[in-house]
């Protein structure tokens, strides 16, 4: 067993979960969505992007630009809702609180390929 695959494979899947785990409840509700759990997932995020800097192949290429793709909509729904919240004053009304989820729903599209490809990476190393 490959220690480093066994890190890298870690780290993609728990962005994903905690993408995941994010974006789960209604998309309005601030209520239904952590601001530590968003700073979770952009953390974890970024250390799976820095992880897949190494691979030098196509699909090590793949999967650093849906990391990158997963980073840019973190941070830009991290951003709103600093924006919203601590410059605007306009608070975490429905329609700022659905947009951040949905930008964080796009980076959980982007971890779910990356997860796919990872996956089917691994599977056909295996044949």
């Amino acid at each position: 067993m490959n220690l480093e695959k066994v890190i890298f494979g870690f780290f993609v899947v728990l962005a994903l979960t905690l993408n995941f785990g994010f974006f789960l409840g209604e998309m309005d509700n601030p209520a239904h969505h952590n601001v530590l759990e968003l700073f979770a997932v952009i953390v974890v995020n970024l250390i799976a992007t820095v992880l897949k800097f190494g691979d030098r192949s196509q699909i090590g290429a793949v999967l650093l630009a849906t990391s990158l793709v997963a980073d840019l909509e973190l941070i830009a729904a991290a951003t709103y809702w600093t924006f919203a919240v601590h410059i605007s004053g306009t608070g975490l009304t429905p329609e700022i609180m659905s947009s951040i989820v949905s930008l964080t729903g796009g980076a959980l599209l982007a971890n779910v390929i990356s997860t796919i490809i990872l996956v089917s990476e691994t599977l056909f190393n295996r044949l």
